[in-house]
């Protein structure tokens, strides 16, 4: 099959790995504008991921069959929608709608998708500027901590917890009136505090039937202990230990069966992956947020374990055959540690040669992420750099091999977490 993948990340890396490794050769891989890990399985191609037409051009033209949108940027702009056009329609689009794709483009409209379907959410309220002094004196009266989210996207930036009310009144002014979020805030959702454990659980649906692949944890923080500035990840660890058969047929009655039950019922055209942030609260799953594509850095662990070739599973789904498949996951732990430049999330440097890419060992996988090609050398181009992920029997011993695997990989202001699951520590 002739299959072209969308996004330059990390997560395209796994996604294309998995499909080189388990398709045993079957597919011709295209990844657009990919990454030099990327070349590794495929094709690089060098168009934005939101060049709808040269993207459809480039499928005509190379016959693929195929598309999988890795980020959610251009399913938000309308990719799927695009690719209805009749010359392209008979290509198989992995990802949803433009209408679809709000379940993550839009807080405010994730959250009235839940309530209407009686899916465990915090409780919320939405306000726009015209409604300012309505939602600042919600706000005085609101339990502490408060959740403020930007509705739209806003790079996971978006979500400020506030500890007073009067930080809070600072927050809701600066995202709805200042614009801190430009357009993402025009409209600004506020949020009951949930206290719990954050896990990732991933399904691929077509709409009406899915399937559960494994599921991750992964940390946000920059520092040690989940300290310090909010990043776009720097580790993840599958299976995640809490998540039992009691607790996981919970979020499977109670939130994934009611997800895709709702999207049939409401006939949202939605084939491709939904990405359920969950909080686990005294033994019971809530919903914190939707995504509608793969989670990055999850994706590096949950593709390795995933022993189905990706490919024919996206394949089933475009074909509505997926109540037919069995998903096959490695037993195994599998832990992936982000190595970052230094400064991220703030200001940082580019243009750093990397060394040590062919030395990661037996156990472990370099997936690349913030990376390019130049003169010959493989150098830094991003914030989050490259990860590695490796397997062991359990979580501390895949994180101790993921670590050991970067220590040979050297770049100037290299900086990861050394203690990614470190609440399975002991």
């Amino acid at each position: 099959m002739n299959i072209l993948v969308l996004g330059g990340g990390g997560r395209e890396h796994a996604l294309a790995w998995n499909m080189k490794e388990r398709g045993a050769g079957k597919h011709r891989l295209f990844i657009a504008p990919g990454n030099p890990g990327t070349a590794q399985c495929g094709e690089n191609v060098d168009i934005a991921i939101t060049d709808f037409e040269r993207l459809g051009n480039f499928c005509l033209d190379n016959k693929i069959e195929m598309v999988i949108a890795g980020p959610e940027e251009p399913l938000v702009k309308g990719a799927w929608d695009y690719f209805q056009k009749d010359e392209l329609r008979s290509i198989h689009f992995i990802g949803p709608s433009q209408f679809g794709a709000q379940l993550e483009g839009s807080k405010a409209f994730a959250k009235a998708f839940m309530n209407r379907h009686q899916i465990p959410t915090a409780a919320y309220r939405e306000f726009s500027a015209e409604q300012f002094e309505e939602g600042v004196n919600y706000l005085k009266a609101h339990s502490l901590p408060v959740v403020l989210k930007a509705d739209g996207l806003a790079a996971g930036k978006g979500v400020v917890i506030c500890e007073t009310h009067a930080d809070a009144i600072i927050e809701f002014e600066a995202m709805l009136v200042q614009a801190k979020f430009g357009d993402a805030s025009k409209k600004v959702v506020v949020e009951q505090f949930l206290d719990g454990i954050e896990l990732s659980v991933f399904i691929l649906t077509d709409g009406k039937d899915y399937v559960l692949l494994p599921e991750a944890k992964d940390y946000k923080r920059i520092g040690e202990k989940d300290t310090g500035l909010n990043t776009g990840g720097m580790g993840a660890v599958s299976p995640v230990p809490f998540a039992n058969d009691d607790f996981m047929q919970k979020v499977t009655e109670r939130i994934i069966k009611p997800t895709v039950a709702g999207l049939a019922k409401e006939q949202i055209n939605y084939t491709g992956f939904v990405f359920i942030g969950l909080i686990k609260v005294n033994n019971e799953p809530y919903v914190i947020e939707y995504n509608c594509r793969m989670g990055d850095p999850e994706t590096e662990v949950v593709m390795p374990r995933l022993k189905n070739d990706l490919a024919e599973l996206c394949l089933a789904a475009a074909e509505h055959r997926l109540r037919n498949i069995h998903i096959e996951t490695d037993q195994r732990a599998a832990a992936t540690v982000v190595a970052v430049s230094g400064g991220y999330p703030g200001a940082f440097e580019k243009g750093y040669k990397i060394t040590g890419l062919d030395g990661a060992g037996e156990r472990s996988i370099i997936f690349q992420a913030g990376t390019k090609q130049q003169e010959g050398e493989v150098v830094t181009n991003g914030g989050r750099v490259l990860c590695a992920t490796s397997f062991a029997s359990n979580i501390p011993e895949a994180v101790a091999a993921s670590k050991e695997a970067l220590s040979r990989i050297k770049f100037d202001e290299m900086y990861f977490r050394k203690d990614i699951g470190y609440e399975f520590a002991d």
